[in-house]
């Protein structure tokens, strides 16, 4: 297996995060989207969706989205579980991730697409141009994400972790929607003392480094 992907990327960095926990390696190859490598033609035999990371197994066979991938490798590598264990548990993690998905790691992604010079005409991942930049869905971006951070921290009054006392993929989710948000100062608010803890426990797991 090999995983095509940008060290700077947050999705790639959300299998990094997955894997780490795991205690995998993966060969990676990189592919650098500031310069525009994702719309080759030879990238596009790879991902036709033009996005990153991309799981290629040994068979050819190639995974895209993140979830996907985390997917695959959760059933090569059980332990631990990351997608939690049993119906209700399980059902409790995809719930958790989802949110963070997309009221937390889309919301900043649709502030920052908007805002940062890099997605001038290319808002829309996957694409290489016309779309043009919508400054008013920044501050949309960030409304949502406060939200996010209100709701979040609610739940964590009474839990360590977004999907209950075990670490899982929603963490990592979240986690990453924090780290992407902190690129156009979207920053936890101090009145979410519940966020800002359970921020500073993730943040001290190695696989945080990733």
């Amino acid at each position: 297996m090999k995983l095509y992907e940008f060290t700077l990327a947050p999705n790639p960095r959300r299998v990094r995060m997955f894997l780490a926990e795991k205690g995998v390696s993966i060969p990676t190859v990189q592919v650098n989207v500031r310069e525009r490598q994702q719309f080759t033609d030879e990238f596009a035999k790879i991902n036709p969706f033009a996005v990153v990371p991309v799981l290629e197994l040994d068979d050819g066979t190639c995974i895209g989205e993140s979830v996907a991938i985390c997917r695959y490798i959760e059933a090569l590598y059980p332990e631990p579980p990351l997608f939690g264990t049993g119906a209700k548990d399980q059902a409790i993690v995809e719930m958790w991730n989802r949110r963070a998905e997309l009221e937390g790691f889309m919301a900043a992604g649709e502030a920052a697409r908007n805002a940062l010079p890099l997605f001038t005409d290319r808002r829309v991942a996957g694409v290489p141009g016309g779309y043009p930049q919508v400054p008013e869905l920044i501050d949309q971006g960030k409304r949502r994400m406060e939200r996010f951070f209100e709701l979040c921290d609610r739940h964590l009054a009474d839990n360590a972790f977004l999907a209950g006392p075990a670490f899982t993929i929603a963490d990592i989710t979240a986690f990453l929607a924090v780290e992407f948000g902190k690129r156009i100062d979207i920053a936890i608010p101090a009145r979410c003392a519940n966020v800002v803890r359970w921020h500073e426990a993730v943040s001290a797991r190695p696989s945080a480094g990733a």
